[in-house]
Formats: C-alpha cells, sequence, structure tokens
C-alpha cells in the first residue's frame, strides 16, 4: 500500500501532508524553490493530490513521472475545501489526502504541453475580444449620447474607427473617444496576432484536419474545441463528452421525483461557446442539421433547439475523431475514402 500526499500549493510554496500506510499524517511546509528535494522523497507507490492553481503545471510535470499517480482537483468542485470554515494550509492539504485516499476527488485532466499552450493562447484571445467589444459598446455610448447611433458592426472597420474620431464632439469627449480608438486598434493588432500563433499551433494538434473537413469549423474553432477534448479516446461515449461539455441537462432525483432542468454549464465556457456557434454555422451548410433544428424549434422554442443542436454536432465531432473521418463532403455526408 503507498501513501496518500495532499498538496497545498501556493505560488512561491507548497504544504505537504503525507498520510502513511500506519494511518498518521505527517505536515510540512516547503518552498517552491525546494520541489527537486521534495520530489526526492517521493516514492514510486505513493499517489498525490493538488488543486489547480496557476503553477500547477510546473508541480505536475515535477512529480509526474515519480509517482503512481497525480490527480489534479477542481478547488470549485471539492467544497470540502472552497467552503472549509477551518481553511489553513495545513488543513488543505490533510483533508486532500485523506478524501485522495477513499476515491472522492474531483479529479481534472491535465493536458499536454501543445494543448495547454494553445488553449492559453485561445483564452488571451478571447480575453482580447471581450475587452475590445467592451470599449466598442463604450464609443457607442458615448456616441448615442450625442443623438448618433451607430450600427452594431461600425467600429470593426478601420473606416469605421477613423470616422467616429472625426465626429465634432466637445475637446473632453473627443479625447476621450481618440484614446478609445487608439485602445481598439491596439487590441485588433493582438487579436490578429493571437488568432494568427492559434492557427500555426492548432495546425499541430492531432484530429485538427479531421475537424477541419467539418464544414463550419474553421481554424479557431477547431482549436479551440481540440484544446478542450485534447484525446477523446478519454471519453467512452459521446454523452460523457457532453456532459464534459457542460451540455447535459441538470438532473434531480428524489424519492420517486425525477426531474431535469437546465443544462450544466460545467467544463469550458469558451469551448461551450464554440461549439454552439460551429453548431450554427454548419446548420447553414448542412441539410440533415438544418431541418433537425428547425423540427426541435417548432416544438420546444429556439434556445433548447439551439443547445439539442449543439448536442447532435458534438456527436459528429465525436464520431469524426474516434474514427478518424475527414469528411470529402460533410453537408452531404460523404466521407473521404482512405
Amino acid at each position: 500500500m503507498g501513501r496518500y500526499i495532499g498538496i497545498d500549493l501556493h505560488r512561491n510554496c507548497f504544504t505537504s501532508c503525507v498520510l502513511a500506510e500506519n494511518g498518521r499524517n505527517y505536515l510540512k511546509d516547503w518552498r517552491l524553490e525546494d520541489l527537486e528535494k521534495f520530489c526526492s522523497t517521493l516514492r514510486e507507490s505513493d499517489e498525490i493530490a493538488v488543486e489547480v492553481t496557476g503553477n500547477v503545471r510546473l508541480f505536475y510535470d515535477a512529480v509526474r513521472g515519480l509517482v503512481s499517480r497525480v490527480v489534479v482537483v477542481n478547488p470549485r468542485q471539492f467544497k470540502v475545501i472552497s467552503e472549509s470554515v477551518n481553511k489553513t494550509d495545513g488543513n488543505d492539504a490533510r483533508r486532500l489526502a485523506l478524501f485522495l485516499s477513499k476515491g472522492l476527488l474531483p479529479e481534472v485532466r491535465m493536458p499536454n504541453k501543445e494543448h495547454a499552450q494553445v488553449k492559453s493562447l485561445t483564452q488571451s484571445r478571447d480575453k482580447l475580444v471581450k475587452l475590445r467589444t467592451a470599449l466598442k459598446n463604450k464609443i457607442n455610448n458615448i456616441c448615442s449620447a450625442h443623438g448618433i447611433n451607430l450600427k452594431k458592426e461600425y467600429l470593426s472597420s478601420e473606416k469605421g474607427l477613423e470616422t467616429v474620431q472625426e465626429i465634432p464632439f466637445d475637446p473632453m469627449v473627443k479625447t476621450e473617444v481618440r484614446v478609445l480608438v487608439e485602445q481598439i486598434r491596439g487590441l485588433n493588432a493582438g487579436v490578429k496576432e493571437l488568432e494568427a500563433a492559434i492557427k500555426d499551433s492548432g495546425n499541430q494538434l492531432p484530429g485538427h484536419k479531421n475537424l477541419k473537413s467539418i464544414k463550419g469549423i474553421g481554424d479557431l474553432g477547431s482549436a479551440i474545441l481540440l484544446s478542450v477534448i485534447v484525446d477523446v479516446k478519454d471519453f467512452p461515449d459521446e454523452g460523457k463528452l457532453a456532459s464534459y461539455f457542460g451540455i447535459v441537462p441538470r438532473v434531480s432525483n428524489s424519492n420517486e421525483t425525477s426531474r431535469s432542468g437546465r443544462i450544466t454549464k460545467r467544463g469550458n465556457k469558451l469551448g461551450r461557446t464554440t461549439l454552439v456557434q460551429c453548431a450554427l454555422i454548419a446548420k447553414r451548410y448542412s441539410p440533415y442539421l438544418s431541418s433537425f433544428y428547425e423540427r426541435i424549434k417548432a416544438r420546444r422554442g429556439a434556445g433548447k433547439a439551439i443547445i439539442a443542436l449543439a448536442r447532435k454536432f458534438l456527436k459528429i465531432i465525436y464520431i469524426t475523431l474516434q474514427e478518424n473521418l475527414i469528411w470529402e463532403d460533410f453537408p452531404n455526408g460523404v466521407i473521404a475514402k482512405g
């Protein structure tokens, strides 16, 4: 029987709790610079549990080849720690070791370095896009306050940005608009550079060519979806993948009552949003997806139809990756021959 080790990890230090074979636990504080020294104390039969933090990849890569198992824990799902009334580093590490020994920890999959880098790129792009949208909305609000109503997409072009700067606002307002426009231009350049990096990196991920053959999924969509899925073989069926994306209904069972509610929205929000966007684009080209969507929409409304469409589209993605398919003509269901 191996030891169970809980790790409360911080930016420059961590606390370890070793639950030994005799049932006793041993706490120790470490500096992150002493990680190599900590690794020298590990045994091949040990199991380690550590919560997701900004530097968990550094810790994970250092210990994973030295022990039998490393469990990375989602703190939002592990309420025993996140909602503890007696929250200390030692207690957190002790709880991780204890629940690890009982097999009760909500484990997070750790992607390999390539998938993690693409995921980081897509998340950074998403943050810049949201910030850019907020600045555009601010300019639209300023214009609206002066009786000028711009179209939603007006500020998406350089010509629109130039034109809005030429509006004869008061000097202070003109300064505000100029600064906002300059920031939007900077964000445009940043988004463009990140998208080029995502395309280059995403092209190298296994399954990229498969997903790109599905009409409705481009370079960006493929990179985001693959950075979330990583290895489709981790999911024994399409339902498990749908649950991972958070597009399955919440189920509540009590006594003889069973209810299904809205989708869980667990998992990666950007991945889920991208899945929905790609599914809506694919619907324009695929008669099969279009008729499916319209049928659900007529019975249950547009909102539920979109989620059903995304779930159906995810099943296509799952089969495509599982069977290593390349679509020659996706809208008509034609698969390229070997």
